[in-house]
């Protein structure tokens, strides 16, 4: 089972929610605001739901790498 890697670039998040909305396991809104991740290793399982969380950030600020290339 291959570990993909969240990188979320916090200062470049505008606080929309859309991660949120499309990805509550992993995703929330914390005290400034602003998303982030429960969790920052995430399985084969958990790939698809975060990897839709980062195609509908507006501002593109959600990566995922799976360690050796950045996927999206």
């Amino acid at each position: 089972m291959t570990t993909y890697s969240i990188i979320h670039d916090e200062k470049t998040c505008i606080g929309c929610g859309a991660c949120v909305s499309v990805c509550p396991e992993n995703w929330e809104m914390n005290d400034s605001g602003k998303s982030k991740t429960k969790k920052t290793k995430i399985t084969d399982k958990e790939l698809e739901s975060n990897m839709e969380a980062a195609k509908v950030c507006p501002v593109t600020c959600i990566h995922i790498s799976d360690g050796k290339k950045k996927l999206i």
